[in-house]
């Protein structure tokens, strides 16, 4: 019979194992995070260029062009759609008719 069976080898490696030396936990010192934190508010930014603060102000402005146009534009819509209900084109059975003149 083998003498090396998967028992023997579990108990060699279980062994092997309660013989490692015990690693002490490897932490930061005390005061690093603060630190760092302190370091990385302490750093200066970078100088914004001239083209893209005028960049970021024609991006606000066309917003607000947008939301504008959109908002004068909604009346006229809405007028437009009031009157060609009055006009009784959505209000017959059959369009074509309509449209042919065919009634």
């Amino acid at each position: 019979m083998n003498s090396s069976g998967p028992n023997q080898s579990w108990a060699r490696l279980a062994a092997a194992a309660r013989r490692a030396p015990v690693a002490p936990d490897e932490t930061a010192p005390y005061g690093f995070a603060t630190r760092v934190a302190a370091q990385a508010f302490a750093a200066q930014r970078p100088a914004v260029s001239l083209l893209e603060r005028f960049a970021l102000r024609a991006l606000g402005v066309a917003c607000l062009m947008a939301v504008l146009g959109a908002a004068f534009s909604y009346s006229q819509v809405e007028v437009t759609a009031a009157t060609s209900v009055e006009d009784g084109f959505f209000n017959t059975d059959d369009p074509t008719a309509v449209l042919l003149d065919v009634s």
